[in-house]
């Protein structure tokens, strides 16, 4: 069978990484080295040699190529320093790109500026399309909650002492109920009396809450710690340091919050949880993965050599969490926005009634 050569094969690859193969002398030493191969896995030696011979085909069908993990004890034990780890890592990009129809593996890789405003694009999309489902939900709510209560905008933005109520009533929905429970907890009793305080619906919403917006926290505050240079993102830090204690914290309140939720439902504990419709579960299931896998990639990132698996962990994790946001203006989660808005004139309303019965 005969093969066709490619002799633009190499000078192709090096568009995929700064990786240069030409000192190469096929002296075996790689092979020799690395701990995966065998008598049916001779790379990286023999995927070096069909890149520099030009037999494209027979590239791109080797099994070998997606065998390497890049451990990088070939590159270091390289008497030409040719760097065949990071070579083994151009070919599998090149091997996307090759697979790919559409092409935009390929314009991703080789194209970066494009390749990024293409990511920060789709990004983008389903952000805005979140952002516009849930600002159009919210604005219709409050036109019709305004109509009804016959608030306008004047009324709640024009004028100091309107300024003063709308302040007053924004922080007693999201300050004083929606975070700190306070009517949960003294005027929405249970049906449950004598349970303790640990199995009251209050304390389970409560931690599902405060896990949640604690876990968001200890992300973002991770985040801007390696914008400013305290750490890498990803890399393992003391437990003790704000971000991660925050996030071990969070962790565990959002994993019982919603555990003692799923028990409750199952069982069918108490009247709020005797019917249970597919949204009711859907929501529990999300929170539940993101905490898991959360706290799995915790385990991974200190355990002494990083686990394989912790990478596809973080994978899973990202994925559920991200659409856990996505559909939040379309599922149960979407009373996280709603509800602090009905509190808001709820609380608005009281405004209005003190200063009426002041005057």
């Amino acid at each position: 069978m005969s093969s066709l050569v490619d002799v633009d094969l190499l000078g192709d690859m090096k568009k995929f990484g700064t990786v240069d193969v030409s000192a190469c002398f096929s002296c075996g030493n790689c092979t020799a080295i690395c701990p995966l191969a065998d008598n049916d896995g001779t790379f990286p030696r023999r995927i070096i040699r069909l890149a520099q011979v030009g037999l494209k085909d027979e590239l791109l069908s080797s099994k070998e190529l997606w065998t390497c993990y890049h451990c990088g004890l070939c590159s270091d034990s390289c008497p030409t320093e040719a760097d065949p780890g990071e070579f083994m890592a151009t070919a599998r990009r090149y091997a996307i790109a090759s697979y790919d129809r559409t092409h935009l593996a390929r314009t991703m890789y080789t194209r970066p500026a494009v390749g990024t405003a293409i990511a920060v694009g789709v990004a983008a999309f389903f952000a805005a399309l979140m952002v516009l489902a849930g600002v159009v939900g919210v604005l219709t709510m409050v036109t019709r909650i305004g109509r009804h209560e016959g608030v306008t905008p004047r009324a709640l933005l024009v004028g100091a002492p309107a300024l003063r109520r709308a302040w007053r009533a924004a922080w007693s929905a999201v300050g004083i109920e929606s975070i700190g429970q306070r009517r949960y907890r003294e005027d929405c009793k249970d049906d449950m009396p004598v349970e303790p305080w640990y199995r009251r619906r209050w304390f389970i919403h409560a931690m599902t809450i405060w896990g949640f917006l604690g876990l968001f926290a200890a992300t973002m505050l991770d985040y801007g710690l390696s914008i400013i240079g305290v750490k890498e993102t990803g890399t393992p830090i003391p437990i003790w340091y704000p971000s991660r204690l925050l996030g071990t914290i969070a962790g565990v309140m959002l994993i019982y919050g919603v555990t003692m939720f799923m028990i409750n439902r199952a069982t069918r504990y108490n009247r709020a949880a005797t019917k249970s419709q597919a949204s009711d579960w859907l929501l529990l299931v999300l929170l539940l993965i993101t905490g898991i896998t959360g706290f799995l990639i915790e385990v991974a990132l200190y355990t002494p050599s990083a686990p394989a698996w912790g990478y596809w962990v973080f994978l899973f994790h990202v994925a559920v969490a991200m659409e856990l946001m996505l559909l939040l203006p379309f599922t149960k989660f979407a009373h996280a926005i709603y509800r602090p808005v009905a509190l808001f004139f709820y609380a608005l309303a009281g405004e209005k009634n003190r200063q009426t019965q002041d005057a």
